[in-house]
């Protein structure tokens, strides 16, 4: 049935696209063109890992093993660019990655990719499958929904048996996440979930039409109405200011917006729920940083000019490099293996940044300004309720923090080194900015950014707790050695509150301290506990005041 649908499919000129539209923005002569940059400079890193003998890409870091998503990624960009032998190795990945794919229906596992081809089979005894380690379930979408960039793009440059091949694929891949349930299995994929819920909606919804197979459509329409409905509370996404997730995100919507008709929720709702998650960030946006404040729900650093951030690669195309949060040498920067997706950015840019606000574009270049934000998001079913988010924002000096009462420590993701939810971030004399994060060490917490202020409480918490705080190490202009604010490189710091105002400081380092790095930040730590025996509520405030 499915192998018949399929024909069908493939026979009645579905894939008719506007391959030849996008070709022309990627292979002109246009130095100004934002997204050409992107995807040139992306692809001429990834061609340097790029391993023809195997149809790979090596993954970074390792024992020349190879990454099974990233060669998806670099596959669309092969496409994208087409010179020389470009269309041939790209259908080389692709029948890799399929070749690869779970294909036993009683896993759990099924229809998802493997991470890398030189990996044990997972189940076994040896490799016990274990979510999000020995496989990951997101690699579904993010698979899935590069496949149906480049059979909607790139079309023309595919054989009849290599798109049957990959519709075959798909439709595994949607059966597959179909066996997905939150709190099921030891998965956690509910519509709050932004980012692969939202791959999920479309790789169900996009498969369903065109293969005719209403299960699948009903599904993703089903999806996507959850999805739309936690949105629609404060026009914000449940997973919200994620430098990487807002991106997925924000990449997962152009698809709904781009390829849903309008028949469907998702085509209906995705071009709005992208411009409202911009004017989002764009608020919270420092252009004189290049870093969005906080409060974030989910982050792999405390600096976007550190740490290489999918949000950051879709400003890129908005401003121009030199105006986004990355430097010169992007690879360079931490968690730079998604630099990867940068050919999907660039490709989808042309029709995404039309549903950009010009003055949030404007933000972007120029920070209109000290202003204060106030905002909510909400992800059942880990919050109690909607999580109210505040920020101050001035020239050199954000501010920003969430109140919550969950049912878990670490946020939505239950990753305390991932959720911050109180974060200060400072101009430094030298260019560079300095970042002050809460550590997540509780359920509950009532947080209130205010101008130069930061007011924290722990409502349901006693004297057995602490406020710790990760400050990040001084520039190179700065002390090595921190012992007090005093030592902290340009911000004068003031503590008030209930808490024993002597406070300790530890450090975090790469090569030793008191614990390890976060997200490959180092550190120093500033907690401060409450008096012994107190019957007080834990609180602090503090006061910042640029030195």
């Amino acid at each position: 049935m499915a192998r018949s649908l399929l024909l069908s499919f493939l026979t009645a000129g579905f894939f008719q696209s506007a391959f030849g539209k996008y070709v022309g923005i990627y292979r002109r002569n246009d130095t100004e063109s934002h997204a050409h940059g992107l995807l040139h400079e992306s692809m001429d890193w990834m061609d340097r890992y790029y391993d023809a003998e195997v149809g790979y890409l090596y993954s970074d870091n390792t024992a020349l093993s190879h990454n099974t998503r990233a060669s998806g990624w670099y596959a669309a960009g092969l496409l994208a660019r087409n010179e020389d032998s470009d269309k041939e190795e790209a259908a080389k990945i692709i029948r890799n990655i399929i070749g690869a794919q779970f294909k036993d229906v009683e896993d759990q596992w099924f229809g998802d990719y493997q991470k890398y081809p030189e990996e044990p089979t997972v189940g076994i005894p040896q490799y016990p499958p274990v979510i999000y380690n020995s496989w990951d379930p997101n690699w579904r979408g993010f698979v899935a929904t590069t496949f149906i960039v480049i059979l909607e793009e790139f079309p023309n440059l595919l054989s009849y048996d290599l798109k049957e091949y990959m519709m075959e694929s798909l439709l595994n891949a949607t059966i597959g996440d179909s066996y997905r349930v939150g709190g099921v299995n030891s998965d956690n994929l509910y519509p709050a979930y932004s980012n692969p819920s939202i791959m999920r909606a479309l790789v169900s919804g996009w498969v369903g039409r065109r293969l005719n197979a209403t299960n699948e459509t009903a599904a993703g329409e089903m999806y996507a109405k959850e999805i739309i409905d936690l949105f629609n509370r404060d026009n914000t996404l449940s997973e919200f200011n994620s430098g990487t997730y807002a991106g997925v995100s924000l990449f997962a919507l152009t698809l709904w917006a781009k390829y849903m008709p309008t028949s469907s929720v998702m085509g209906q709702n995705g071009g709005r729920m992208i411009t409202h998650t911009w004017n989002s960030l764009g608020q919270l946006y420092n252009a004189n940083l290049k870093n969005v404040a906080g409060p974030w729900d989910r982050s792999y650093g405390f600096d976007m000019n550190r740490y290489l951030s999918i949000f950051a690669l879709q400003i890129w195309t908005l401003v121009g490099k030199e105006k986004a949060p990355v430097i010169s040498r992007p690879y360079l920067m931490s968690h730079n293996g998604d630099f990867s997706i940068s050919p999907l950015v660039a490709i989808l840019a042309p029709f995404h940044n039309t549903l950009v606000d010009n003055s949030t574009i404007e933000s972007f270049k120029t920070f209109p300004g000290t202003h204060s934000v106030k905002t909510s998001a909400f992800s059942p079913p880990f919050d109690t309720y909607p999580r109210n988010i505040t920020a101050w924002l001035s020239d050199n000096l954000t501010i920003g923090a969430e109140t919550f009462s969950g049912n878990v420590v670490g946020g939505p993701a239950i990753n305390p080194s991932s959720f911050n939810p109180a974060v200060v971030q400072w101009a430094r004399k030298d260019g560079t900015v300095g970042f002050l994060s809460l550590y997540a060490q509780v359920k509950e917490l009532t947080a209130v950014a205010g101008k130069k202020s930061l007011n924290l409480t722990y409502p349901s918490e006693n004297s057995t707790n602490a406020f710790s705080f990760l400050v990040g190490t001084n520039s190179r202009f700065g002390k090595r050695d921190v012992a007090s604010w005093e030592d902290v490189e340009g911000v004068d710091v003031t503590a008030s509150g209930t808490v024993n105002l002597n406070y300790t400081v530890t450090f975090n380092g790469m090569n030793g301290g008191a614990g390890k790095v976060v997200n490959d930040f180092e550190f120093w730590n500033f907690t401060y506990a409450m008096p012994s025996g107190s019957s007080e509520t834990p609180h602090i405030q503090l006061q910042f005041e640029l030195a």
